[in-house]
């Protein structure tokens, strides 16, 4: 195995974290971890977002680069009497990357591994064979005899469920392989913009933001930002590769380690053109690589912060990532490093006068 250098061990640390949405606190105490040495104050709201503030000028604009905590997963809704798990996803799921996966049960007292299951295609009729099978039709098989040793285990309704991966650098070591990309690949990049500016001068209030419950709704950006009011907001999350085989550049135009992709447009948020212009602008002066993107579903923590108090200037700046919202999703580290290093000149150029100009020219 490849020896992990800091990085790597942050984002592993990040990215093993179990946390689906409303079961945030083992990836918020991962972030903390890393971020405190780097924040003036750590804050978090009354929905558990993590807020760490550093002050270049306590003065100045305030703003905000938020990652989410939060991983897409499962729920237990109910025991049956023989020991098997109903679940409800929570986030968005394609059942067809579902069945036969390991998972493990976050319960009070431990955890505890489990499978996908569902009724064997042996029995099926040839055409029911030729469907992918509804997650409504699956269980969780934990190797339970009987309800009542489910229950002695600590398994109950509520209890989450997260997939099992473990962190993996690939022969190309660029590549990394990790469930979790989204979205703790965003909040490695807020630790590290705060990191970038611990001792550099500018003239800004930098709030790193690890928020909750983005998957169901974009919840915890919304609660965050009503906290911090910031006056520009940048959202950093996955976007979609589109450099798989059958893939289009009409479907999907980003090609993973071609740089951060800039999002023009999604189904939360038509991105702010003044700051967009802006952020194109310091890529373009500090030769930093990006790609522009344009997604018709899905959107960011900006689709929430962007319509707070009484509006903030947003941009989504994102990692292409292949299969994301499954066990394993696969980014490229120089798209990390370059999205870390493009916020980091952006808030060195930001000041009072810059921001109103973003807002109002």
């Amino acid at each position: 195995m490849t020896k992990l250098d800091a990085t790597l061990e942050m984002l592993k640390d990040l990215t093993d974290a179990k946390g689906i949405p409303g079961n945030e606190r083992e990836p918020r105490e991962v972030m903390k971890k890393y971020i405190e040495p780097f924040a003036d104050e750590i804050l978090t709201d009354g929905l558990g977002s993590l807020i760490a503030k550093k002050s270049g000028d306590e003065n100045g604009p305030k703003i905000m680069v938020s990652g989410h905590l939060d991983e897409v997963g499962f729920m237990v809704t109910q025991i049956d009497d023989k020991g098997f798990l109903r679940f409800q996803p929570v986030g968005g799921w394609w059942s067809q990357v579902m069945l036969a996966q390991r998972v493990t049960i976050v319960t009070n007292k431990g955890d505890v591994t489990g499978v996908i299951g569902s009724k064997p295609p042996h029995i099926l009729p040839a055409e029911a064979r030729r469907k992918p099978v509804e997650i409504k039709d699956m269980f969780i098989d934990i190797g339970a005899q009987s309800k009542e040793e489910a229950a002695e285990w600590g398994v109950r309704p509520g209890d989450m469920v997260v997939p099992y991966f473990e962190f993996t650098v690939m022969n190309n070591e660029k590549m990394l392989l990790a469930k979790a990309w989204d979205n703790r690949i965003g909040c490695a990049i807020a630790i590290d913009v705060l990191k970038n500016l611990k001792d550099a001068d500018h003239a800004n209030v930098v709030y790193g933001v690890g928020s909750v419950q983005e998957e169901v709704g974009l919840r915890g950006a919304k609660t965050a930002a009503a906290v911090i009011k910031p006056d520009i907001a940048f959202a950093v999350d996955v976007g979609i590769a589109g450099d798989t085989p059958g893939i289009s550049e009409k479907e999907a135009m980003s090609k993973m380690g071609k740089g951060p992709q800039i999002i023009l447009y999604d189904a939360s948020m038509v991105s702010h053109k003044g700051l967009r212009d802006f952020v194109v602008n310091v890529a373009d002066e500090h030769s930093i690589p990006y790609q522009y993107d344009a997604i018709p579903g899905g959107g960011t923590d900006a689709g929430s912060i962007h319509v707070t108090v009484n509006g903030v200037p947003s941009l989504a700046i994102t990692i292409a990532t292949r299969y994301i919202h499954s066990h394993a999703a696969m980014l490229h580290r120089d798209d990390y490093e370059n999205a870390v290093k493009l916020i980091t000149e952006v808030i060195k150029k930001l000041d009072k006068d810059t921001v109103h100009n973003i807002k109002f020219e």
